[in-house]
């Protein structure tokens, strides 16, 4: 199970945000990924959605894995591995959703920018510790 005690004696990267930022941050972007794949979904279009919706699919696979083998599995190199993966179908989305409605893709710019501060978190955890 997750260990606070095995988290909180990490040592911390530079720019570390205090733990209570999580959750706010990531109800608003969950938020946000939410009404981009809605606004994808519904809009008209002759193209075909399909790369859309697989690099959807697999970015949200990958956020779902980041936090167990994190903090369940504590496998640093794991969820850096992850989060690496997660930030590059995340540019992928935003390059395909781009090509149906800037509005869906532009609701990922603030999604992608924080999982790339968090895979410098993550990378920075698995060299200092």
């Amino acid at each position: 199970m997750y260990s606070s005690n095995w988290y909180n004696n990490l040592i911390k990267p530079v720019f570390s945000p205090p733990d209570w930022i999580f959750m706010p941050v990531w109800s608003i972007l969950y938020f946000l990924i939410l009404l981009s794949i809605v606004i994808y979904a519904i809009k008209k279009t002759e193209h075909n959605k399909t790369a859309g919706y697989i690099c959807f699919a697999v970015q949200i696979i990958l956020n779902i894995l980041w936090s167990p083998s994190f903090f369940i599995l504590k496998n640093i190199f794991l969820a850096s591995i992850i989060i690496i993966l997660l930030n590059i179908f995340i540019l992928l989305n935003i390059k395909y959703f781009y090509k149906i409605s800037k509005t869906a893709s532009l609701l990922l710019i603030p999604y992608l920018i924080w999982t790339l501060f968090a895979a410098y978190l993550n990378i920075s955890y698995l060299i200092l510790n």
